[in-house]
């Protein structure tokens, strides 16, 4: 809460990333360290403190352009998708149990939130961004799901 880090959805943990606030033009360096956001037109999700640097604290969101300077290259890694997240684990297994009949591999993903443990179901192991892109398109128009590309990280 206190340290410039962020959430991302597909930036290698340990990225460098400078967001600009398009707004105000306030800029602030962080560090990917989370999964997320996993809110529709989001594509960030700052830690509080580099919030107020950038001023974004009394909007909650903003326009923001991201540039990466620094960390693992953001090219190299698997992707996912994820479909799902569960407070309880049986309702994932559910979900993991009913998908695996048509996809591989589905997996659960443990979560200790600040809020409770979640339990997050993804769909596939794919070498590009791209690549999991479709997958997600193909599971929101078939399935109905809403769909998150996600960097998978050991």
């Amino acid at each position: 809460m206190f340290m410039y880090t962020a959430a991302h959805r597909t930036l290698p943990f340990g990225a460098v990333v400078r967001v600009t606030n398009l707004n105000n033009g306030k800029q602030v360096e962080v560090r990917i360290n989370d999964r997320g956001p996993f809110v529709a037109n989001r594509i960030i999700d700052l830690s509080y403190s580099a919030a107020v640097a950038i001023g974004m604290i009394g909007t909650g969101t903003a326009p923001v352009r991201l540039d990466i300077v620094g960390g693992p290259n953001p090219n190299v890694g698997f992707f996912g998708v994820q479909v799902g997240a569960f407070a309880v684990e049986e309702n994932a297994e559910r979900l993991r149990d009913r998908l695996s009949t048509q996809y591989s591999p589905v997996t659960i993903t443990p979560y200790d939130s600040p809020s409770g443990m979640f339990y997050r179901v993804r769909v596939g192991r794919l070498a590009t961004q791209a690549a999991a892109q479709q997958l997600a398109q193909q599971l929101a128009e078939q399935d109905q799901f809403v769909a998150f590309v996600v960097r998978l990280d050991d």
